[in-house]
């Protein structure tokens, strides 16, 4: 089982959930709305071979909720001071959906932190023109990521509609613990996400205005792709292509959030990448 730990950094306290039995860091960064235990099956499957750290990033789950905040830069700058604080020169990182656009950013700007790339159906790699922010209001309505943000009436109102999203098929006792970690009761009494509606609308903008994928990146990558995911055609993963020479494209079962409908495919699958990776001649460090 992992523990949390709290970092205290200027301007906020960020919470993460840490194995570490193995020696090789590991950081998980998860998606949109959700937060760290969302890892918890593929960290307690690779606990014994990797120093595993899946943080809640700002605006989610335990972390703190300023009011402002929440660009690519802002959560970058977190992840490197958490990485500081762990005495983790570089790791294997691997981000979902947002933050699968976020990891590629990051190895841009300092490559040197990222030993290998697992982006898991990344959401929006490209930048959207300034027109689709006409959409948000449409997406905050209909998006699987949001929906369950609330408000609800009731903890009993919360549980019936998560019980209809994508994330929580099957309603298995993992997907429960992720989604009671996720909700919290109100002060007028009603029940809703911890993720804020703050880090929401900046983090949608910030998505739209940067581009995940716009100079070649030589770090060992691995794009998993669900079957029913979002990446899914040849002009979506040509980006992939393109720019990553260095990539492997592994398809898994399960939609958006294999990691919690189909976890135990979707855990082997990153096992081979990393193991893969330790087999390989070291030509590239850091």
């Amino acid at each position: 089982m992992p523990i949390r730990q709290t970092l205290d950094l200027p301007d906020i306290q960020l919470s993460y959930l840490q194995w570490n039995q193995g020696q090789t860091p590991l950081l998980l960064l998860h998606g949109l709305a959700d937060h760290g235990l969302v890892w918890s099956s593929l960290g307690d499957y690779l606990a014994q071979k990797y120093h595993i750290v899946a943080p809640d990033l700002r605006g989610h789950g335990e972390s703190s909720k300023p009011d402002q905040g929440y660009t690519f830069d802002d959560h970058i700058a977190d992840l490197e001071a958490l990485m500081d604080h762990l005495g983790w020169s570089s790791a294997d990182i691997l981000g979902h959906s947002w933050t699968g656009k976020l990891v590629p950013i990051w190895a841009k700007q300092n490559p040197s932190r990222l030993r290998s790339l697992i982006l898991v159906d990344p959401f929006f790699i490209g930048k959207i023109p300034m027109w689709f922010k006409v959409m948000f209001p449409l997406l905050f309505r209909v998006l699987p990521f949001v929906k369950a943000m609330g408000p609800f009436v009731s903890y009993e109102q919360a549980e019936a509609q998560a019980k209809q999203l994508k994330q929580y098929r099957g309603w298995s006792p993992f997907q429960q613990n992720v989604f009671q970690a996720s909700i919290e009761p109100k002060p007028d009494g009603s029940w809703g996400s911890k993720f804020v509606v703050q880090a929401r609308n900046e983090i949608f903008e910030d998505v739209m205005r940067v581009a995940g994928l716009t100079e070649i990146i030589a770090i060992p990558t691995v794009l998993i792709v669900p079957e029913k995911g979002l990446n899914r055609s040849d002009w979506q993963l040509q980006p992939y292509k393109t720019y990553l020479k260095n990539l492997t494209i592994r398809q898994v079962p399960g939609n958006h959030w294999p990691f919690l409908v189909e976890p135990e495919e979707f855990n082997r699958a990153v096992e081979l990448f990393l193991e893969e990776q330790q087999q390989k001649p070291s030509d590239f460090e850091g």
